[in-house]
């Protein structure tokens, strides 16, 4: 029992919540749904009043009807029974019984029972025609109404011999004699009023459903004359913005959904000829980087090579030349490294970038690039300090592109260090690897980590560098992070440092879901003052440029936004 109880309960529950989806999704069926309600208790409240108003009118006519036959046959009764003075009077029965057969119908067939009693009298009996016993019909407030002299009236459900129940119109009259007062009864049934009132009331129900289904259809096909291009115009934009640029609505009249339908195609044409020659100018962009940039490594080598020759001879020259000479190497250096880092962002941008993946242990990775970096960070003053398994950490990725990323991530970190110590940190699941790097430095202001993936983008551009970047450190890293299905993201506040976290899949071509280290450092400054157990905790660039935003170190919940 209890099961098919939590059956039908699960069933109620779908179905209600696929008529509330049906609700929110579907404006046709809302403005079907809103007409069928106001027309059906509008039709509903007119067809009650009409009912209402046929029943009054054929009872007022039956009322009429019997009320001018009772006083003609109070009339006529008072002048038959006016020619006696005694009740005993031998006549005064037959009269009676005269009066009501003429009264009544002799035939039977309009059911009108007509009826004279004297009750104050004993020498007078009850007479009815047809002779029935119609006492039942009468009430005592009636009879005392009719006793005072008035003329008295209601309507009364009864049997007359043994027939079906029947609702009866009863109207009394005193008759005024010599020997005292007679009642005078007219019982009129009600089938036919009632019948034909039936008759009226299925008649106003028929049509006011029959309205009401109208009115609905009719909203149904006015709401798809104009719900039906607005889907028309939706799918088509979702083509558009899926990228199939010449998908158009087709224009039927000249009306407002005309119009619309016209304005939209005018719309996507624009639209079109605009993102063409963006696509048109981002293409002359890519092939005039790309080949600005070979283009100059013929001339960067010879320049080179007269720069290097230079530099060896240095300390035979006088300080200020020997100066000029180790500047011209130094700006060799980054013109180079600019060149280098061009043509990497124009593969990237030509879609010709390739992973060479392979089972890499990523330990020795980051002790390399520690070691590499280990110059600049002594010149500058900060210590790197590793947190890093001790066993390997193996994950199918392409190595050298791995090492180029934390080589940006970690040469930002020491340059933007404040001579404070940088955190390196290597985590790893079953199903991603991620590493860390933290530092103590100045920070990103709000709205910042938004813009560190950017080309040429820098936080402070008037500071002096040590490191001599080529501002697209960040942008490569972001593609070679994407390239491996991963994200790269950022955190940081104001004078607290910042942390970028590197996040891949431990098998190459897997979906990354969670990463197996935080993005927010544990002693980053809490948000409004919560506790760091709950609340807001991360807030940060993804690799789409989305939010990471979460409570829990390395959780599911720490996810949010759209990677790519």
């Amino acid at each position: 029992m209890w099961d098919i109880w939590r059956a039908l309960t699960g069933w109620a529950a779908r179905l209600v919540a696929g008529l509330h989806q049906t609700w929110r999704r579907s404006l046709q069926v809302r403005v079907v749904s809103i007409t069928l309600v106001a027309s059906s208790l509008l039709v509903g409240g007119f067809a009650y009043l009409i009912a209402d108003k046929i029943t009054n009118i054929l009872l007022e006519n039956a009322e009429t009807d019997v009320l001018l036959r009772l006083r003609s046959g109070s009339d006529y009764a008072a002048k038959q029974l006016g020619l006696f003075s005694q009740p005993q009077d031998a006549q005064v029965q037959d009269t009676i019984d005269n009066t009501v057969s003429y009264l009544g119908d002799p035939q039977q067939t309009s059911g009108v029972v007509v009826a004279l009693t004297a009750d104050h009298t004993d020498s007078i009996r009850p007479r009815s025609s047809p002779d029935v016993d119609f006492q039942p019909l009468v009430s005592p407030e009636l009879r005392a109404a009719v006793a005072d002299g008035n003329i008295a009236h209601q309507i009364r459900t009864g049997r007359l011999n043994g027939n079906e129940p029947t609702k009866y119109l009863v109207y009394g009259s005193p008759v005024p004699t010599r020997f005292g007062q007679v009642e005078l009864y007219y019982l009129v049934p009600l089938a036919r009023q009632d019948s034909t009132a039936a008759d009226a009331r299925a008649t106003v129900v028929a049509t006011g459903v029959a309205l009401v289904l109208l009115l609905g259809l009719l909203a149904a096909l006015v709401t798809r004359l104009v719900v039906t291009p607005v889907r028309v115009a939706a799918r088509t934009a979702q083509r558009l913005s899926a990228g199939l640029l010449d998908q158009r609505m087709t224009v039927n009249g000249e009306d407002d959904l005309a119009l619309l339908a016209a304005s939209f195609n005018q719309m996507a044409t624009n639209l079109q000829r605009q993102i063409l020659r963006l696509e048109e100018m981002s293409r002359l962009q890519r092939r005039f980087t790309s080949d600005v940039s070979h283009e100059l490594r013929t001339p960067l080598t010879t320049v080179r090579m007269a720069a290097d020759l230079i530099f060896a001879e240095r300390d035979e020259f006088d300080p200020a030349v020997a100066r000029s000479a180790e500047l011209l190497q130094a700006e060799l250096d980054r013109f180079e490294e600019l060149l280098t880092d061009l043509l990497e962002i124009s593969r990237f941008d030509a879609g010709f970038a390739m992973l060479d993946s392979e089972p890499t242990d990523l330990v020795p990775v980051v002790h390399r690039v520690v070691d590499r970096l280990a110059g600049l960070a002594e010149r500058v003053g900060v210590a790197i300090e590793l947190d890093v398994p001790s066993t390997p950490v193996i994950a199918e990725v392409d190595p050298r592109r791995v090492e180029r990323v934390l080589r940006n991530l970690v040469g930002n970190a020491v340059e933007h260090g404040e001579s404070k110590p940088v955190l390196i940190t290597l985590g790893a699941d079953e199903t991603a690897v991620a590493i860390t790097v933290r530092d103590r430095g100045v920070g990103l202001k709000p709205g910042e980590e938004k813009l560190v993936f950017n080309r040429f983008w820098r936080a402070d551009p008037s500071r002096a560098r040590q490191t001599g970047g080529t501002g697209l450190g960040l942008s490569i890293s972001l593609e070679d992070a994407r390239l491996h299905g991963g994200w790269l993201e950022a955190w940081g506040a104001p004078g607290q440092g910042a942390q970028f976290r590197l996040t891949l899949p431990a098998r190459s071509g897997d979906r990354l879901t969670t990463s197996p280290l935080r993005l927010v450092p544990a002693d980053a400054p809490l948000p409004f003052g919560g506790p760091r157990d709950g609340g807001l905790l991360a807030i940060g660039p993804g690799s789409a440029g989305a939010l990471a935003i979460g409570p829990g170190p390395g959780g599911d919940a720490e996810r949010a936004g759209v990677r790519s």
